[in-house]
C-alpha cells in the first residue's frame, strides 16, 4: 500500500499473488491491516461518548 496507494486494489492481488479479489482486498485492508485502525480497548472518553449516543439515539 505504501508503494501504490490505496487506490489501485485491481493491482494488489496480481502483484501479491492472492488468490481474491481486489473488492477482498480492499475490505481486509480498511477493517484488518491498515495501520491507523485503533485496537484495544475504549478510552474513558469514548465510553462517554458511545454512552450519551445511545441515550440521544437508542438502539437502530
Amino acid at each position: 500500500m505504501e508503494v501504490y496507494g490505496e487506490g489501485r486494489w485491481h493491482q494488489v492481488p496480481i502483484r501479491a499473488g492472492l488468490n481474491r479479489c481486489r473488492k477482498s482486498c480492499r475490505l481486509r485492508w480498511l477493517n484488518y491491516l491498515k495501520p491507523s485502525i485503533k485496537r484495544g480497548e475504549f478510552s474513558d472518553d469514548e465510553v462517554d461518548l458511545i454512552i450519551r449516543l445511545h441515550k440521544l439515539l437508542g438502539n437502530r
